[in-house]
């Protein structure tokens, strides 16, 4: 059990109230320029809430182009402008839609905004810490995140328009400034976006790692730590080892657009005229890009997965299956996933032996995941499920993970990813198992954690509604373009006219459709933010622990204040799943609770824990005492 470090910047003393009269910050020290970790995970909330409907509606607009290649687009010129030509959407145009919708998604939306808001929002509350190791850097963190927003959202105002590429920035599109209209300014301005936002991920990193291994309250050993604390660990861990490797790709990009360098170009000629640039290597970019874009996929899913596993214990009434499997599996995934990253480039002209042997390090990736899978199935078996709204989003990601990770198999595998590469097949897949799964689990964690947020309750029965037609309309969007990518239809085209054999025609309908069930699933996210910023002000006040959950945040005040515990600091006796235990008067036993109180329902090993409670309890007593002076 590690040592409990005391957070040095804390000024509450014995006289809470009467101290209050005095530190109470003003208005920009409270809810802007804030150092408390629940402030600044609602800041990361609301931001990423605001990049979710803006990406949407850019994925709408080139939705729009695919479904509806004939239709008449001039109604959206007030918004558009020049990029609406005589009633269609301009050609780059459509390339930056897709880049800019897929860097917010990934890196605004499902990196910042789910990892930010319940990195720092949940792990002082469940380790039973003040605030993070360091509030200072926390509040950088968000705004180097905010810093990066700013100028990515205005390099969609600039003549050239923003970045074209996709989002994944290959060379030597971006590599040159006078490819397309796309590669100039706006290119320069997604590079210097996301070394803010690269910076921001670190910062938020280191914090959340030392927090974790030195704020831990008394009693709080590893294996205590609920399963969402050991998701958001190890996401940091991730981020903080794979991020400086894209930093280091977005320079040399830097250095061979502005500098003259040859990192990543070598042998081109635009317009029939040979650039000077010799002896570089566009595939260099792609093993640097992909050394972070693997990684990124579980940066974005482990924390949804650590939400899920809380979630679906709580609701289920029952103990997590297999919690030392699940560490273990994350664990694993951890370590997998630095070591997979070239089945992205299995078409690259790459050694097929060399094809292999990541081939086969990818598909033992599907263990781990698959632990996951079945301990969440096995923890609602036979479950007495409360259905929440955010447990029905949790056996949504359940689903989603399971569905999207099955063809993850079939891309795993070289000789037939060789055929599916860059077609819709890929685009199904990953927006399955990364993209709405994680979204899903951003979901599941504000219905959840709303009380807790805000101190009142979201609607139920919107909940539900919002949940049952974004279920619905995420598959009807995403299953059928597993049946266009196998008929080889080729991702961030701009129109399908020019394919042989009348393809277009074959599968109009079902892109039309698709079209439709992106515009109604998008419309009911309107449900969700009514639901949200209405009940922020309106909604029912929540009780201290409305969900009989037995972690340490449902401890602390309804409204928590800077400091969390207006008193001292819980101690952690027990783990956190002591749901439905046998013998138990009640159906949940917080881990507050010392086995001594409960002797009717401890295991024989647990009565033995019962001498060691006089030993939590005085290093609980000088933590707080050093604490309070």
């Amino acid at each position: 059990m590690a040592t409990a470090t005391l957070h040095a910047n804390d000024t509450h003393a014995h006289g809470h109230d009467h101290e209050h009269e005095h530190h109470e910050p003003g208005f920009i020290r409270k809810y802007i320029f804030s150092e408390d970790h629940k402030t600044i995970a609602k800041q990361y909330l609301i931001t990423g809430i605001i990049w979710a409907f803006f990406g949407g509606a850019l994925s709408i607009i080139f939705r729009l182009q695919l479904g509806f290649p004939n239709m008449n687009l001039d109604w959206l010129k007030p918004v558009l402008g020049e990029w609406i030509v005589e009633g269609k959407l301009e050609k780059e145009f459509y390339l930056a839609l897709v880049t800019m919708h897929g860097t917010i998604m990934v890196f605004f939306v499902l990196t910042a905004g789910l990892s930010g808001t319940f990195s720092n929002f949940l792990i002082p509350l469940q380790i039973g810490a003040r605030d993070m190791a360091s509030g200072f850097l926390n509040m950088l963190s968000y705004w180097f995140f905010f810093l990066s927003s700013v100028i990515m959202f205005a390099s969609l105002f600039i003549e050239t328009g923003p970045a074209s590429g996709g989002w994944v920035i290959y060379p030597p599109l971006s590599a040159l400034p006078q490819a397309m209209p796309g590669s100039g300014l706006g290119m320069t301005m997604w590079l210097t976006s996301m070394t803010f936002f690269i910076v921001s991920q670190l910062l938020g990193g280191v914090n959340y790692i030392t927090t974790v291994i030195n704020l831990r309250t008394r009693g709080m050993s590893f294996t205590k730590m609920p399963l969402t604390i050991w998701a958001f660990f190890f996401t940091a861990v991730l981020g903080l080892l794979s991020f400086p490797v894209l930093l280091s790709a977005a320079l040399l990009l830097i250095f061979d657009r502005s500098f003259g360098t040859s990192f990543y170009l070598s042998e081109i000629y635009i317009g029939g005229e040979a650039l000077p640039n010799v002896g570089g290597s566009a595939i260099l970019y792609q093993h640097l890009f992909w050394f972070l874009g693997h990684p990124e996929v579980y940066i974005v899913l482990l924390p949804a997965l650590g939400i899920t596993s809380e979630v679906i214990a709580t609701n289920a009434r029952k103990p997590i299956f297999g919690y030392r499997a699940m560490i273990g599996s994350m664990m694993g995934i951890t370590v997998l996933a630095f070591i997979v990253w070239a089945h992205h480039m299995f078409v690259t002209g790459m050694n097929p032996f060399l094809g292999s042997v990541f081939m086969f390090l990818t598909l033992i990736i599907a263990v781990p995941s698959a632990v996951k899978a079945f301990n969440y199935i096995t923890t609602l078996w036979k479950g007495n499920i409360i259905f929440t709204p955010g447990m029905l989003f949790s056996i949504g990601l359940v689903s989603l993970f399971i569905s999207g990770g099955v063809t993850g198999i079939i891309l795993g595998n070289s000789a037939l990813d060789i055929n599916l590469h860059d077609t819709y097949f890929v685009v199904a897949h990953f927006h399955l198992v990364m993209g709405a799964a994680s979204f899903f689990g951003l979901l599941a964690g504000v219905y959840h954690w709303f009380p807790k947020l805000f101190g009142r309750m979201m609607n139920n029965t919107l909940g539900y509604v919002h949940f049952w037609l974004t279920f619905a309309g995420v598959y009807c969007v995403f299953f059928p373009m597993h049946y266009i990518g196998i008929a080889g239809f080729p991702r961030r085209y701009y129109s399908f006219t020019a394919l042989a054999n009348n393809a277009q025609d074959t599968f109009a309908d079902l892109n039309a459709f698709i079209s439709i069930a992106a515009i109604l699933t998008f419309a009911a996210q309107a449900i969700f933010a009514f639901n949200f910023f209405y009940s922020i002000f309106k909604g029912k006040k929540a009780t201290q622990n409305p969900w009989n959950s037995n972690t340490l945040e449902w401890t602390t005040p309804i409204n928590v204040g800077h400091g969390n515990w207006e008193g001292e600091i819980p101690a952690v006796y027990r783990w956190p799943y002591d749901y439905s235990k046998p013998g138990s008067a009640s159906d949940f036993i917080p881990q507050n609770v010392p086995f001594s109180a409960t002797p009717e329902s401890n295991f024989p090993e647990e009565n033995e824990e019962i001498a060691k409670e006089k030993e939590i309890e005085g290093l609980l007593a000088v933590q707080n005492d050093v604490y309070n002076h």
